[in-house]
């Protein structure tokens, strides 16, 4: 006897090169019909001096939390977050916006596992 078993989860990491200062750039958007917990967050400067920072906007954007605020990076210094989940619901996101350096180079990625939620559920 066979059986199928539904997944309804997923693991996936996102990325991205932020490159204009002073520019907002999403890492992350929580989709509809998803709950999702963030297991890592890694943020890298590659050049000069650049300060960093990281917001966790709410689905509407009316609300926001600094997971990072204004946080001077060395070319070649890292921060990981792992030791603790972030748990996003449908259209919450993540912003990095690097600043203080007319060209930053600050690369940064996550890690989430996304739970399906049926709708009214």
């Amino acid at each position: 006897m066979a059986f199928n078993i539904a997944k309804s989860t997923r693991v996936v990491s996102y990325d991205v090169q932020c490159t204009v200062e002073n520019q907002d750039y999403t890492v992350y958007t929580c989709p509809p019909n998803m709950r999702a917990m963030m297991s890592l967050l890694f943020i890298s400067n590659v050049s000069g001096n650049t300060t960093v920072d990281v917001e966790w906007y709410r689905g509407n954007g009316a609300r926001h939390n600094h997971i990072l605020g204004g946080k001077n990076m060395t070319a070649g210094e890292y921060i990981q977050f792992s030791d603790a989940y972030i748990v996003f619901e449908p259209g919450d996101y993540m912003v990095i916006t690097p600043s203080s350096n007319v060209s930053p180079h600050v690369d940064a990625f996550v890690t989430v596992e996304e739970l399906f939620v049926p709708v009214g559920g």
